[in-house]
């Protein structure tokens, strides 16, 4: 837990900004604290949806690997372009998660820069 001062004002403000990032109070804080300290970007909506998608492309891919893992487990050999396939949209997609997440931290952290301006 955090207290801090604001004026009425900047309260006026930082409530503003926090709804317009769909977030509590708290949660904009939060998020604008630990991107300050560098521990995670802020993440707006567009953000949010973007990850939500590559989440879903990951947990799709997890199954592949999930059938391919239970056929080998019980003997029968899957098709070797299933396998390769699968290992190849794994990489894809973590390639991506990382490229989005450095993308998303470089906005986030150059808007914050321009919001200071």
């Amino acid at each position: 837990m955090a207290h801090f001062r604001l004026s009425p004002a900047e309260f006026d403000a930082l409530e503003a900004a926090a709804g317009a990032a769909g977030l509590t109070i708290s949660a904009f804080i939060r998020s604008l604290s630990l991107e300050g300290a560098g521990v995670r970007p802020f993440l707006g909506a567009g953000d949010r949806a973007v990850l939500d998608l590559l989440a879903d492309g990951m947990r799709a891919i997890g199954a592949n690997l999930n059938k391919i893992a239970r056929a080998i487990n019980t003997g029968r050999v899957p098709v070797e372009g299933n396998v390769a396939g699968s290992i190849k949209d794994a990489h894809i997609i973590a390639t991506t998660v990382a490229s989005e997440l450095a993308a998303m931290t470089r906005r986030s952290a150059a808007t914050r820069r321009e919001e200071d301006s």
